[in-house]
Formats: C-alpha cells, structure tokens, sequence
C-alpha cells in the first residue's frame, strides 16, 4: 500500500512539473478551449484498498469516456466500462479461492483543467455486479464515487495520451459486509481524440 501511495504522489509531481513547464513556455493543450467532445478509450488496472483486500488484491479492466465541453477549463464526463477483481487464494484462511468479482461501472461527472495539461476529476454513478449469483450478493447494483487527478499529453493534431490515478469507493454490495464494499486506487492510460 505504501509502495501504492509513493507511485501516486510521484505521478503527481511529475505531471503537475510537466504542466507547468508547458503552461510557462506558451504551450497548451487542446483539452483547454471547450470547442469540441472528447472521446477516450483506455485500460485500467488497480489494487483493493480496507477490507476489500482481504478477499480481492487486483483489478484489471478497460474504460471508454467522453467529456462535453461547459465552459472554459469544464468539461461534463460520461464513462462507463468492465472491471474485473481477481479473488485472492486462501481467503480468511479458509483454503478456498474468492471467486472474482466482475463489474460495470457508469458514471458521470466533471473535469476541471486548474493549469493546462493537469486536470482535477469527481465523477458517481452506480457499479453493476454480472455474477451477482456466484457472490452471494444481496445487491446488483450499488453507488459509486470517483475523485481522480490526471494529465493530457498531446500526441499531434487533436490526439493526446489520457492518464489519471483515482481512488474509487463504493457501498456494500451485501449489507454489513465490508468486503463487498469494492475501495481501490487505480490507474487509468487512454487514447484520446478530440472531434473538432
């Protein structure tokens, strides 16, 4: 976990040194001027933070995103994709596998860009679990929240590199279980293109 939180803070750095490097030498990026929709299609992979790493470690999973131009430096987000937890050996000691928790998220939020390049993201929805019989959950659905920091990196013309860590939280799938209660952090690298 530690090793986790010392990846997201260099990340951090370094994006936030990029963006300021870019933003005193005049350069900026295009995901600044609200002139067209931004489409992005990415993976992501993560790691189970509180009790949910009792019984689920990693995640791994793929994302599409689009976000609608508000105003200047605002974008409204739509995202949505598959998630899938892979079940740790030997869970609670019992000697037995957890089965791997399968999701689909879809969420919306807003996307503030405070200096070019650099972004602050707060996104919610709900999570819909596909093998909610195999888990024994009480619950299909739940809600979900998403705060995330990230960087855009122009690739030429309208494309750019997306990549942004976020801590997803959610509520329990089964009450008073805190292990169906799906925390992580998680890293998300997409390909990005603007339509105008």
């Amino acid at each position: 976990m530690k090793n986790l939180f010392k990846t997201a803070a260099l990340f951090a750095a370094i994006t936030g040194i990029t963006a300021t490097a870019k933003a005193q030498t005049g350069s900026t990026s295009a995901s600044k001027e609200p002139n067209g929709i931004i489409f992005s299609v990415g993976a992501d992979g993560g790691l189970a933070t509180g009790s949910f790493k009792d019984s689920h470690k990693s995640m791994v999973g793929g994302s599409i995103e689009a976000d609608f131009p508000v105003a200047d430096q605002f974008y409204f987000t739509a995202n949505t994709g598959y998630n899938q937890f892979f079940g740790v050996n030997n869970v609670f000691g019992t000697g037995i596998k957890a089965p791997d928790i399968n999701i689909i998220p879809v969420k919306l939020g807003l996307k503030y860009f405070p200096i070019s390049a650099l972004y602050l993201q707060l996104e919610a929805g709900a999570a819909f679990v596909t093998n909610k019989s195999t888990l024994g959950f009480e619950r299909t659905g739940t809600f979900i929240y998403a705060p995330q920091v990230g960087t855009q990196i122009p690739l030429g013309g309208k494309n750019f590199l997306d990549a942004g860590v976020r801590w997803e939280g959610c509520t329990n799938f089964t009450q008073n279980n805190g292990s169906s209660r799906g925390h992580f952090f998680a890293l998300r690298v997409a390909y990005a293109f603007c339509t105008k």
